[in-house]
């Protein structure tokens, strides 16, 4: 085997190994997953770019898009033709990701510190999590809602920001656009879209 072969095998082993992986333990996942992500947020030798490429991908690999997809348009997501669910779908992800990467950035100058664990069942955990501003803002709490069906990989369905939980929140701001709408999906997707491209 030549060199070349034997340095990306090695390579594929080390970034492919559980041990670079967040934890499977809920409260411990939490805490890993967060203080990786407040530590690339505020790192002055990245780009804005990469630290946006950065979020997506934790994102994209930690929490539970989809099924928060289908949550969020609530009964239509029953009725939908399959193609008209798959456009919803995409276009949610690339909503959900920029969405993400604003709000994110107000917490890059913080101290986060779990304070608890709660399992409500087999298949969830809520991990709650208190939020330090350095600049001497408020404390923020959150609540992190943990679904860990496979529990070697958890995955993050809900926040809940000072008991005010997002997902049900932009449940109720799709089902408002929906209701004025004549419940067409399309027209919700479009705005999706909208946001998307401005």
């Amino acid at each position: 085997m030549s060199r070349l072969k034997v340095f990306l095998t090695f390579v594929f082993l080390i970034f492919n190994n559980p041990l670079f992986a967040y934890s499977s333990d809920p409260k411990e996942f939490v805490q890993e997953l967060v203080t990786e992500a407040i530590e690339k947020l505020s790192d002055k030798n990245l780009t804005d770019d990469e630290k946006v490429k950065f979020v997506e991908k934790i994102a994209l690999e930690n929490v539970d898009i989809n099924a928060l997809g289908l949550y969020t348009l609530g009964e239509l997501r029953k009725s939908s033709k399959e193609s008209d669910l798959s456009n919803y779908q995409a276009v949610f992800e690339k909503y959900f990701l920029k969405s993400l990467t604003s709000r994110l950035k107000d917490y890059s100058s913080s101290k986060f510190q779990v304070v608890e664990s709660e399992k409500k069942s087999a298949t969830y955990t809520i991990i709650k999590s208190v939020v330090t501003p350095e600049d001497g803002g408020p404390k923020v709490q959150i609540d992190w809602r943990i679904y860990t069906k496979n529990p070697e990989k958890p995955l993050i369905r809900d926040l809940i920001v000072e008991g005010l939980s997002l997902a049900r929140t932009q449940k109720e701001e799709f089902s408002s656009i929906l209701s004025s709408n004549n419940n067409d999906i399309k027209i919700l997707v479009k705005k999706l879209r909208d946001f998307v491209n401005n």
